[in-house]
């Protein structure tokens, strides 16, 4: 039998941290597609069943569009069963607007529910809250000689523990019979050992939707064999684009143009695809005279791929003791701002960047991330 385990697909997310306009509302497009083109891949490669292992949407205001995607994926494929766990985002609002619950669409409770998808093969989740979180290991009875996968959606943890983000006690679910424990909450792809038996895994969101969410985004798919009591659990790489951070060592450099030529090469070595969203970080220190253009910088690169943002992390390269003596304007701006003991010293460097910039006639360039 083959299933799917995804989960944190989170439909309808708003988008708003760096896309505007017609990019975000193709993000956002994009999203409910990939969720689709899984389903289209189930269908294909001869699914049984998907797992979705909590926030399946991003808020409770789900808008009509993801509500009918949602429910024509379901509706439409009646051989496959859709096992839908509620996470910390997800809300009644998208079932209490289906008019009819379709039959191959099955709900969890905050107490185990269990579905038997075979006769070897059983699966049983519950929806965490404060009250029950600490109960819920204590209640779990599994039946040894059956194939047991088991769904939860929250932080795992080493220890069973009650607060605003609701915790998994690893520790609390080895030796329990699990086969395979289907996460959802984290949004990268983790697998590890659970007991000598199982293992646990976080699939990760289907398409990364910020620069914390970098790298890969899929799915995983689980191949059972019943007669041999085995379960095969490989990560499908699925989303259609990719978010990718990239670190730009600029010490040294004096000029925009010198700035560009690091760049440059760090993107080439990265080789970036064109459709994918990138964000570069300038570190390093330059000096406090450097010519450095950020706005420059954009233009030079934003068109080589779908999305690019430049954050600048640079330090300044000044030696102050060298102000100490100079008598001139620049010298009695350095100490003054150096003698002010209320500022911090990223602060007194930026000041006295401006301030440098400002005496050279220069226009004071942007230093905040964009």
């Amino acid at each position: 039998m083959k299933i799917i385990h995804c989960a944190d697909l989170h439909l309808d997310s708003k988008l708003n941290a760096n896309l505007t306009g017609q990019k975000k509302r193709e993000r956002k497009a994009e999203l409910l597609n990939t969720f689709t083109h899984m389903i289209d891949y189930a269908v294909e490669h001869d699914v049984r069943a998907v797992i979705i292992a909590g926030d399946l949407f991003d808020t409770v205001n789900v808008s009509v569009t993801a509500q009918n995607t949602v429910k024509a994926a379901i509706v439409n494929n009646p051989s496959i069963d859709f096992y839908y766990l509620k996470g910390n985002h997800d809300a009644d609002g998208f079932l209490g607007r289906l008019e009819v619950m379709p039959d191959n669409l099955k709900l969890f409770d905050e107490a185990w529910t269990v579905y038997e998808l075979s006769e070897k093969i059983s699966l049983r989740g519950v929806e965490l809250t404060e009250d029950n979180a600490c109960l819920i290991y204590g209640s779990l009875v599994l039946d040894n000689d059956k194939i047991n996968i088991v769904v939860l959606h929250g932080q795992e943890s080493s220890c069973q523990s009650k607060g605003k983000e609701l915790s998994i006690s690893i520790p609390d679910l080895k030796n329990k019979g699990i086969d395979y424990l289907a996460l959802g909450h984290i949004h990268s792809y983790k697998q590890e050992k659970l007991d000598r038996r199982g293992i646990y895994c976080y699939p990760g969101c289907l398409e990364g939707r910020g620069f914390d969410e970098c790298g890969e985004h899929g799915f995983v798919l689980l191949d059972i064999d019943e007669d041999k009591r085995t379960v095969g659990a490989t990560f499908i790489p699925f989303a259609k684009r990719r978010l990718h951070t990239v670190e730009a060592d600029i010490s040294g450099c004096h000029t925009t143009t010198d700035i560009a030529e690091i760049v440059k090469n760090v993107l080439d070595a990265a080789n970036i695809p064109a459709r994918d969203l990138v964000k570069v970080v300038l570190t390093g220190s330059v000096d406090v005279e450097c010519e450095k253009d950020i706005n420059v910088l954009l233009k030079r690169f934003e068109d080589d791929f779908y999305f690019l943002k430049i954050y600048d992390e640079t330090g300044l390269a000044i030696d102050f003791n060298t102000f100490l003596h100079d008598r001139s304007l620049k010298g009695e701006f350095v100490r003054s701002v150096m003698g002010d003991d209320e500022l911090s010293y990223e602060m007194k460097t930026e000041i006295i960047r401006c301030g440098i910039f400002a005496l050279a006639g220069e226009e004071i360039g942007e230093s905040e991330n964009y």
